[in-house]
């Protein structure tokens, strides 16, 4: 495995981005040559105290970058004429401090992820180099984040496609340092300390333990993790990627650990794409450890799930999930399961199913 190789500079608004390379030798002292006012937007957090949830008040992002051509692409590497959020003339990948961000500097830090400099390629289709410089890439910036003052969880995510609501096509992720545990996680750790307090040990060992001794929802294994359509999806096509050994957080796994879940994860992905034969709406994440408590009760899993439930088909958020908090789900995660096995990469010399891989 490679070490990583990192450059820092400054973009022209005296935002912080990183270039991630493959291999040494890359040069990358291109300046950002755009002129752009210092970064003054700000954003504001309100407590709901009926829900006790934190409501991110971001009314800036109104003005964000929207859905521009591809020749307009500011993840785009820089070129003559044009100059995007990355000054060099190619890249790797390069982590950056979002314009537009849901978290101002102030309450936690956003930061945008660019996988590859290619504008059409996708994350099922990174090589397992690129896929190890990513996962490089989250670990170096889960650990930074980790310590900012007051940031209490580390969220890394892919939204993918016009469906999901993505405003940029360009093959990216983001991350937010949250200055609180989102309420999701905080449910699953209270669920975990009652498991553990009631009947001892790990929940998310448990729900592991189950599926793979089920087999239903398997949907692909290795040596050291596997992917599964949980019993209880919410959402039409939804599989959960969990390490057999317990650990907290991305960080925690070694190099080859790493690049075996995201050899995985990329599998995954690349199988919804073929479910249905053209790009899927998704979106992927990373689900871990907060910053500084719970960390005995987390397990790592890597999550995505599609709103896409049949070819011409979207699953809506409408009455019993958007107000009442209850999904109905539309596609039985076994058949769901079963889809997902069918769509599985065959191996090379072009033959169906290999397309997208």
């Amino acid at each position: 495995m490679t070490a990583l190789h990192t450059t820092a500079m400054r973009l022209a608004d005296g935002r912080r981005l990183v270039y991630y390379d493959d291999r040494p030798g890359a040069v990358r002292s291109t300046s950002d040559l755009r002129t752009l006012a210092p970064l003054g937007t700000r954003s504001e957090l309100r407590h709901d105290p009926l829900q006790d949830e934190w409501v991110v008040m971001a009314s800036h992002r109104q003005d964000r970058t929207h859905l521009p051509p591809a020749d307009q692409c500011p993840l785009c590497p820089s070129g003559p004429g044009r100059l995007t959020e990355i000054p060099a003339g190619d890249y790797d990948v390069a982590v950056f401090e979002n314009r537009f961000p849901s978290l101002s500097p102030d309450v936690g830090r956003c930061e945008v992820v660019c996988f590859t400099a290619d504008h059409g390629a996708s994350f099922a289709q990174l090589t397992p180099e690129r896929l190890a410089t990513v996962g490089a890439a989250w670990v170096d910036r889960i650990r930074i984040l980790s310590r900012l003052p007051g940031v209490e969880y580390v969220f890394c995510f892919e939204n993918r496609g016009e469906e999901i609501g993505v405003t940029l096509h360009h093959p990216h992720g983001q991350i937010y340092a949250y200055p609180f545990v989102p309420p999701r996680v905080r449910r699953e750790l209270a669920s975990a300390a009652r498991w553990r307090a009631e009947r001892g040990g790990c929940l998310f060992c448990a729900v592991l333990d189950r599926e793979l001794a089920d087999g239903a929802r398997v949907v692909a294994a290795t040596g050291g993790f596997a992917a599964f359509v949980p019993a209880a999806a919410r959402w039409p096509f939804e599989v959960h990627i969990y390490p057999r050994r317990h650990v907290p957080d991305l960080p925690a796994l070694d190099p080859d650990e790493r690049a075996e879940l995201l050899a995985l994860q990329a599998e995954v992905l690349g199988r919804f794409d073929r479910l249905f034969d053209r790009p899927t709406p998704y979106v992927m994440s990373i689900a871990q450890a907060p910053v500084s408590t719970g960390r005995d009760l987390a397990h790592l899993r890597m999550e995505a799930f599609s709103v896409r439930r049949s070819a011409g088909k979207l699953k809506h958020l409408a009455g019993s999930e958007s107000a009442a908090g209850t999904f109905i789900s539309d596609v039985l995660p076994e058949h769901a399961a079963e889809l997902l096995g069918r769509a599985a990469r065959v191996d090379l010399a072009g033959r169906k199913g290999a397309r997208n891989g």
